[in-house]
């Protein structure tokens, strides 16, 4: 099975939508989903970008994606990559296409000087921790996660 990582091009964006749609099943968030593929197609191919997209294709047929965004550290002194989305169909599941999505962000780290490559993971996820700590991913368990969305955010923003 040939396996290709190609960056995504404007005309994923229904293809891009249909894979978030399928990772926010597999992870119980279906229904916290707003994003159309007409928001995808502007947050990845708009004026200016800020977030990017590959996707994995196994004998010419995508069968995942990897979205992501530079980040910065700064006790590195040096920009990195946040992975906010990383999936794999299931049926695709075990022939390397996360692994070749993860391999060429490490690339690019490595070639662009960047300081670390990041994401989380649900803790439940079992699976996805294993196949992470496989390639050596480290847990950063002395951080907690925080967000304001919704309501807070906005009251936060009006003062």
């Amino acid at each position: 099975m040939a396996l290709i990582v190609r960056p995504a091009a404007p005309t994923d964006a229904t293809l891009i939508h249909a894979l978030i749609r399928e990772l926010a099943e597999y992870e119980r968030l279906l229904d916290e989903v707003r994003a159309t593929e007409a928001d995808v197609a502007a947050v990845l191919f708009g004026d200016a970008p800020r977030a990017f997209c590959d996707i994995v294709e196994a004998d010419g047929t995508a069968v995942g994606f990897a979205l992501w965004f530079y980040n910065v550290s700064t006790f590195e002194g040096r920009y990195g990559i946040y992975l906010e989305d990383l999936f794999v169909r299931p049926e695709a599941r075990g022939l390397g296409a996360g692994k070749a999505l993860l391999r060429r962000l490490a690339e690019r780290c490595v070639a662009e000087g960047l300081a670390r490559l990041e994401w989380s993971v649900l803790d439940w996820n079992a699976p996805a921790i294993g196949f992470y700590d496989s390639l050596g991913a480290g847990s950063q368990t002395e951080w907690t996660v925080r967000r304001l969305t919704g309501d807070a955010l906005a009251r936060l923003a009006e003062g």
